[in-house]
């Protein structure tokens, strides 16, 4: 379980292809801290750490994730966005962000609006996710709250810190996105629908 509060960014320094898996080397400041078999959360992923060297660590992310994420799009050089897992009794600054991608979504606009932004996202509605206005959301990890809410878009507002300690500083339009819906929203959806 995570909060969807970025602690840091991580660089992509190596990646390796093993049949569908895909083994991703990170060196972040993380690294001196992390231990093998600790999860984390890379752009929302959760994924185990596999071995450790001195200032980076690696992570494998299988077909289904590299399917389902954005993840199979990295680059040597990429920063993602990283979260350890909640300790429990830990304050839950964001919310319940399970680390499991729901689906990916698509940046439509990045607008800067007197010191903050406004960014909007377009999805695949018929996979049956919800937003709603003033609902959580998380994107590529980082808790949000949704400020408009369409059919099969949304927008969120960024306050210069998500800015400039996380991934928002590098979108643009049609940068692709991971997903998760808030998991209150997608039980109450769910359980409509078999009404």
């Amino acid at each position: 379980m995570f909060t969807g509060i970025i602690e840091t960014l991580g660089e992509v320094t190596k990646l390796e292809k093993e049949g569908g898996n895909l083994h991703i080397t990170v060196t972040s400041m993380l690294s001196n801290s992390l231990k093998i078999d600790q999860s984390l959360a890379h752009n929302g992923v959760c994924l185990t750490v596999v071995s450790l060297e001195e200032d980076s660590y690696t992570v494998t992310a299988i077909e289904e994730t590299l399917l389902k994420t954005n993840l199979g799009n990295l680059q040597v050089g990429d920063l993602i966005n990283l979260e350890r897992a909640m300790i429990l009794g830990s304050r839950l600054d964001g919310h319940i962000v399970q680390g499991h991608i729901d689906q990916t979504g698509i940046c439509t606009s990045v607008v800067e609006r007197n010191g903050s932004w406004i960014v909007s996202f377009e999805y695949d509605a018929t996979l049956g996710n919800p937003t709603i206005e003033k609902g959580s959301i998380t994107i590529d990890g980082t808790s949000l709250t949704v400020v408009d809410s369409g059919k099969n878009t949304f927008s969120v507002a960024i306050i210069p810190y998500t800015y400039e300690n996380t991934r928002f500083s590098s979108y643009t339009k049609g940068t692709i996105v991971n997903l998760e819906f808030d998991v209150i929203g997608k039980y109450v959806a769910k359980l409509m629908q078999q009404q």
